[in-house]
Parts: structure tokens; C-alpha cells; sequence
């Protein structure tokens, strides 16, 4: 069992920066591909990027792709998702959740385990 919770987020300009952080609970979190989420208004909850268990490697959706950065460090049980470059369309909340069952992290919303209860930003223009 993991507990994810998120925290960082908050309201911000466009063409600023945040980081948001991912604290798990459990003794195996390092063992665990983590992703990260976002769901605005209205709209299905998409995928942002991914970190694989070791932190070797991570992928990202094109719309992040230069702006978004994942990392983790697993002595702290931490995945962060550092945003620079802010638009006022990344306007959700974010969530990370815990794969299990792969090394990479996946891409889909049903195959991640865990959840955590989500961060709001909002960025304005």
C-alpha cells in the first residue's frame, strides 16, 4: 500500500514556474514507476509524464515536452514535477500516482495503482 500526497501548487503568471512535490508513504516506494497527471474543468484527466523507479528515465507528453522536468529522490519517497514556462491552458490539477507494474511508468489512467488527492494551479495570463 502507498499514500500519495501533493503539494506545491498554488496560482502563478504565465511564463512562470512551479514545482510541485509527491510524498509517498511506504517502505517501497523505490520500487515503484511514478507518473504524473493533470485534469483540467471539464476534461478528462490526461497524462503529463513519467519517472521510471531507478530515475533514469522519465518521458512526457508533447505539450510538456521542454517545460516540465520529473525527477525523484527515493531517500526521501519525493517525486517532483518542476513547471517553467507556464501557460494559462496548464491550468488543472495535477496528480501523481504509482505504477507498479512497470519499470517506466505507463501512459494510461487504469494502470497506475495509486493516487494522490491532487494539487490545484492555476496559471494566469
Amino acid at each position: 500500500q502507498v499514500q500519495l500526497v501533493e503539494s506545491g501548487g498554488g496560482l502563478v503568471q504565465a511564463g512562470g514556474s512551479l514545482r510541485l512535490s509527491c510524498a509517498a508513504s511506504g517502505r517501497t516506494f523505490s520500487s515503484y514507476a511514478m507518473g504524473w497527471f493533470r485534469q483540467a474543468p471539464g476534461k478528462e484527466r490526461e497524462f503529463v509524464g513519467a519517472i521510471s523507479w531507478s530515475g533514469a528515465t522519465t518521458h512526457y507528453a508533447d505539450f510538456v515536452k521542454g517545460r516540465f522536468t520529473i525527477s525523484r529522490d527515493n531517500a526521501k519517497n519525493t517525486v517532483y514535477l518542476q513547471m517553467n514556462s507556464l501557460k494559462p491552458e496548464d491550468t488543472a490539477v495535477y496528480y501523481c500516482a504509482a505504477d507498479s507494474t512497470s519499470s517506466y511508468g505507463k501512459v494510461k489512467t487504469w494502470e497506475y495503482d495509486y493516487w494522490g488527492q491532487g494539487t490545484q494551479v492555476t496559471v494566469s495570463s
